[in-house]
């Protein structure tokens, strides 16, 4: 069969552009308020800090379902108000390169006032003393204010325009990596819902599964007295009895490295929550939905590809790199090229002070007296105003390369970002295809384990019955029963799992297009179940050197 010509793939800067402009609106903006029911649950002060057991004690817990679990941490989330900031702070940062464009102007008062004081002592012959009564000391004081008002412009700044356009671009970057955040924010949140449901699944089948051995090791101690089994067989219910409080004490404190079911155990589970709400210190959240499919996936897979390469911020980033490198560049060979600012300069000064020369007298004579006017202390004043209108050229018209090298490594840069945009588009594609294979294996999961808890329950209601009649021992019923355990743990497991990978298409591509499943018709009444009045009895907690040592003393 020939093969088929390749399709020539378009550029991404062709269907982006080269500088593509954050999109808002490609996924709902984040919750600015708290539900209406969980208006208590601010996140605490930034620097609060507990300092008493009691500030930290558990006093609520507070059921949640998943929407309100999504709007609570959008709104309490301190790493989606530290990417707000960020996106603030690149704004501010892009104002101010734009200042670039506008004219400066600027004050300046070097004396404001300053004081000054001298003294001087000439050497004059005898006769110019006698002729003038001069002598040769002088004392002078002046005050003077001095006030300059500059105005300056850049006509021609060759580094404006690619500062500008890199300052441009990373706001833009932040804006994506805001984006991102949410996108990311709201896939951990419905992970970490998803995880406590599973745990609250696994609990109650641990609880279901210890009561029912209660209810096997009840039978087989009756049966022993009654004469009719053996003490093998109560051993068998005792061990199985025991596997199953393992089972439950994993299900709500954590897993075990041999737990059937993955995942954190209901402590944790809620906490881990708590943490991406950022609840109070004294509440813990608890899932208030039932465990259940969500929904069914209604694109394919190669729609879902082709919709998170057009919906992905981080294919912009990385174009968006491209840009910044190449603004680099050219603010770097700016370096070199000449530079003409118009300036003018206006200066006001003022001076006030005295001279004082002994013996100095005047040719005018006092009317009353007669005698010469003293010009021994000689009052000055002045006044100077200055417009200064002029063009300043810079050029640095040699720096060794050092301009041309930079501008080189910038584009080099640039070109290494070309790859860096192939290395993420085929990752982008590769999550795509993860999510979407896991999230039919899981569906195939579902359909298989619902079905096999549905045998395993009938074969040990049949393994019971047969028990009773003294066809069967002990060992079947226990047999039965961890299959049944097992199979309930792979199910529950199996929903987490689905829902998860539904939330991952989610967050990967862009797309929010799920059928949403009807909710099932419950009957009226509860169905039986023989084990649900078998209270459990809590079992206390040895020290782990004790526990340890009952089995070293007891031997094999």
């Amino acid at each position: 069969m020939p093969l088929l010509p390749r399709q020539v793939l378009p550029l991404a800067p062709a269907v982006k552009g080269p500088r593509p402009l954050s999109n808002p609106k490609v996924l709902p903006p984040a919750a600015r308020q708290l539900p209406e029911q969980s208006v208590d649950l601010g996140a605490p002060a930034p620097l609060a800090l507990p300092t008493q057991p009691q500030q930290v004690r558990i006093e609520e817990f507070r059921p949640l379902s998943l929407n309100e679990s999504e709007s609570i941490a959008e709104v309490n989330s301190p790493d989606l108000k530290t990417l707000a900031s960020q996106v603030e702070q690149a704004q501010s940062a892009l104002r101010a390169e734009l200042a670039r464009w506008y004219p400066n102007l600027s004050f300046n008062a070097n004396r404001f006032p300053a004081t000054q004081t001298g003294q001087s002592y000439s050497r004059v012959s005898p006769l110019t003393t006698a002729q003038s009564g001069q002598t040769g000391y002088t004392v002078q004081t002046i005050t003077t204010m001095d006030a300059s008002l500059r105005a300056s412009w850049a006509l021609i700044d060759p580094r404006r325009v690619p500062s500008i356009a890199l300052a441009r671009d990373q706001y833009e970057q932040a804006k994506n990596a805001y984006l991102i955040g949410l996108r990311e924010l709201r896939l951990r949140v419905a992970s970490s819902y998803f995880d406590l449901q599973n745990a609250d699944e696994q609990v109650r089948i641990g609880q279901e599964s210890v009561r029912a051995s209660l209810v096997s090791l009840r039978d087989a101690q009756a049966r022993f007295q009654a004469g009719v089994a053996t003490k093998l067989e109560v051993l068998e219910a005792q061990t199985q009895l025991a596997r199953d409080q393992q089972l439950l004490t994993q299900a709500l404190y954590g897993r075990s490295a041999g737990a059937l079911s993955s995942g954190p155990g209901q402590a944790i589970a809620r906490r881990n929550l708590a943490t991406l709400l950022d609840l109070p210190q004294n509440v813990t959240p608890t899932a208030k939905d039932p465990a259940r499919v969500v929904g069914t996936w209604l694109p394919s897979l190669q729609e879902s590809i082709v919709a998170a390469f057009k919906f992905r911020e981080e294919l912009d980033q990385v174009l968006l790199d491209i840009s910044i490198a190449n603004s680099a560049a050219n603010r770097e060979l700016a370096a070199v090229q000449p530079v003409l600012n118009l300036f003018n300069d206006f200066g006001v000064g003022r001076g006030t002070g005295s001279q004082y020369i002994p013996g100095l007298r005047s040719n005018l004579t006092d009317p009353n007296t007669g005698r010469p006017l003293s010009l021994e202390n000689q009052p000055q004043r002045q006044w100077n105003v200055d417009n200064t209108i002029g063009i300043n050229v810079t050029w640095n018209i040699f720096d060794g390369g050092r301009a041309r090298a930079l501008y080189r490594q910038s584009k080099q840069k640039a070109q290494e970002e070309t790859y860096n945009f192939s290395r993420t588009r085929d990752q982008i594609r590769q999550e795509v295809e993860t999510s979407f294979y896991e999230l039919l294996t899981n569906n195939r999961n579902i359909l298989t384990t619902s079905n096999e808890v549905l045998s395993a329950r009938e074969s040990l209601r049949l393994a019971r019955l047969r028990f009773q009649a003294g066809v069967t021992t002990q060992r079947e019923v226990v047999d039965t029963q961890r299959d049944l355990t097992q199979a309930e743990v792979r199910y529950s497991s199996a929903i987490a799992n689905y829902n998860r990978s539904l939330a991952e298409l989610r967050r990967r591509t862009g797309l929010d297009l799920i059928a949403l499943c009807q909710r099932p018709i419950l009957p009226a009444s509860r169905p039986a179940n023989t084990t649900a009045d078998v209270p459990i009895e809590p079992t206390p907690l040895l020290p782990a050197c004790q526990a340890g040592g009952l089995f070293s003393n007891r031997g094999r």
